[in-house]
């Protein structure tokens, strides 16, 4: 079975129209097809998995028939009008039960949802060979239309929203596209009004009560009205988002949209107005008969987002952050695909060298994409993403096994060589993190000690009871603990004493202002100091200058990671660099 017929049928059944009581509203559509066509069967047929049963009958005793050659199914195959002259001439139903029955002729017209999903045919049937005119295909086209109306009043995908009593999207949909049919081409203007901040809603349902934002929703549909005027239809599409259509200049909607969001700050919602009332607006270009309604809406939405997200009342929609956000979904998809591949993932090496004798000492892992079609993708891009998601999990084991095989490598001609690998605070929330680490070092029999894990600042002060819980499963086995970006969190003399790691990585954005900052020379000092105070070894990262390097050297720093020492490079490369390396001079003179 197909994906569209899971997801037809899964729309077809959520209706509750399958083995339900007659409805005179269905019957009287069905009787006045068989008038207009003067034939004794009409029916409105649905077609299930295995059978097509008739909601309404006219002429017909029976509530279903199979669906195996039934005419109604290619009517839903085809989601198109279905004229068969003389069944008994035709080479798919001469022999089908219709055609035995004595049915000659069949004209089915597709009962189709919003969403492009066919329920069924409005059919006609007669025991005569015959045709249908251009005029009766229309009119059974029109009283298709009517079933599907009757359906989506009867049922929960109606045109009135039940909070606010406004009109939902199927309406602003099929206002859309009759304005389309009216006025092709025309340029008219989406706005999509956000009252809260969505995110903020589960909060201020958890104050003041689950039926609040209902409260709000309503009070502001009726604000919103007020402002728009009652020329102009208001529609609602969710808990305190609203949608309308404006004509004018793009500065005269501007500047309406200006005026909305000045109103809705006046609304009355109690004791949460100062701190979630946020409304914003936000603004798309609508081109009549060329977007779908739902586009129409997503545009608008995002330029709605891009308002909230650069904390402007009002926002334009750009094409060019649209894209981007859909790119970052789409890296998301692609990056799924990208793990099953086998050949776009690949890890690049940084050294990290000892300041005591100019050893190389270890390296830290880098992940990297290489798409067929994008080419290299900034791990800056991708990693955040897929982090937010289940596929952290997937991203990290790879990693993991990739670093530790090619670790098994680098220690053959230096055994004390420590391999850094980034790991994601969501993977500390899982249960089976620390054994599966184990089970991934034993796999390749490397020693625990070659292997270094990098966590950041937050991912370790904000975990929870599931990731303190592998943190000490860790550390119990002897895992080595870096604190990766120290300086950007939560760092402090309480939060290192708390924190059970062996390394802390100065982050490189106070190194590299070592030069011309002298704030960045203090806060530098400060940490070495702090941090060797409390037992723990310390590396300086983005080390880029001669100068730098020499800075943090008088300081007592233990390791530097840096441009300036060498920048990250492939599996081969690395080997080659570790085979001609000396000492930290000569790589800094061909740096």
């Amino acid at each position: 079975m197909s994906d569209y017929e899971q997801e037809r049928l899964a729309v077809l059944r959520s209706l509750n129209l399958l083995d339900t009581p007659p409805s005179e509203s269905f019957d009287r559509i069905t009787r006045m097809a068989s008038q207009l066509f003067r034939l004794p069967i009409a029916a409105v047929s649905l077609t299930d998995s295995d059978r097509q049963w008739f909601k309404s009958r006219v002429g017909v005793d029976h509530w279903e028939i199979p669906r195996f050659k039934a005419c109604c199914g290619e009517v839903s195959d085809c989601a198109g009008v279905v004229i068969i002259k003389d069944l008994q001439a035709s080479d798919i139903y001469h022999d089908s039960p219709l055609a035995k029955s004595g049915i000659r002729f069949y004209a089915g017209a597709p009962l189709l949802t919003h969403d492009g999903y066919t329920l069924g045919a409005m059919c006609v049937l007669g025991h005569e060979p015959r045709d249908a005119t251009n005029e009766e295909i229309a009119a059974l086209k029109d009283m298709a239309a009517m079933v599907m109306a009757q359906i989506e009043l009867k049922h929960a995908v109606g045109r009135v929203d039940a909070v606010t009593g406004l009109p939902n999207f199927n309406q602003f949909a099929d206002d859309v596209e009759d304005l389309g049919r009216d006025r092709s081409g025309e340029r008219c203007f989406a706005l999509s009004t956000e009252v809260v901040d969505y995110s903020q809603a589960g909060a201020l349902q958890r104050v003041m009560g689950p039926s609040y934002l209902d409260q709000l929703t309503r009070a502001a549909g009726r604000r919103l009205q007020e402002l728009i005027g009652e020329e102009r239809r208001l529609y609602h599409l969710g808990s305190g988002q609203f949608a309308h259509l404006e004509e004018g200049t793009e500065e005269a909607v501007l500047a309406r949209a200006e005026a909305l969001q000045a109103g809705l700050l006046e609304l009355d919602i109690g004791n949460a107005s100062p701190f979630m009332l946020r409304p914003v607006v936000g603004i798309a270009p609508l081109y009549l008969g060329k977007m779908t309604p739902a586009d129409a809406l997503r545009t608008a939405h995002s330029a709605c987002r891009d308002a909230r997200d650069n904390e402007e009342t009002t926002g334009l929609y750009s094409a060019a952050s649209d894209a981007s956000h859909r790119r970052r979904f789409s890296l998301i998809g692609r990056f799924h695909e990208a793990l099953a591949a086998g050949d776009q993932l690949y890890l690049n090496f940084q050294p990290r060298i000892s300041l005591e004798d100019g050893r190389c000492v270890g390296a830290e892992a880098l992940l990297r994409w290489h798409h067929p079609d994008l080419g290299e993708i900034s791990p800056g891009e991708f990693i955040p993403l897929v982090e937010k998601t289940p596929l952290a999990r997937q991203l990290t084991d790879w990693v993991l096994r990739e670093a530790i095989r090619q670790a098994t490598f680098m220690i053959r001609d230096n055994p004390r060589f420590r391999l850094s690998v980034n790991v994601a605070a969501a993977n500390l929330e899982e249960p089976d993190f620390a054994e599966r680490f184990f089970a991934y070092l034993a796999e390749q029999a490397l020693p625990m000690e070659n292997i270094e894990l990098e966590l950041t600042e937050t991912s370790l002060v904000s975990k929870g009871r599931a990731a303190a819980q592998q943190l000490q499963a860790l550390t119990e086995a002897g895992a080595r603990i870096a604190i990766d970006d120290f300086g950007t969190g939560y760092s402090g003399l309480a939060y290192l004493q708390r924190i059970p790691a062996d390394v802390v990585k100065i982050d490189r954005s106070f190194i590299m202002g070592l030069e011309d900052q002298p704030a960045s020379r203090t806060l530098v000092r400060s940490m070495i100091t702090m941090a060797h105070d409390l037992g723990y070894s310390v590396v300086a990262e983005g080390v880029e200058t001669g100068n730098g390097l020499a800075f943090v050297q008088t300081l007592g720093c233990d390791e530097v990671q840096g441009y300036l020492i060498a920048r990250p490079m492939g599996a081969e490369e690395f080997s080659q660099w570790l085979k001609t390396f000396l000492n930290p001079e000569a790589a800094f003179a061909s740096a």
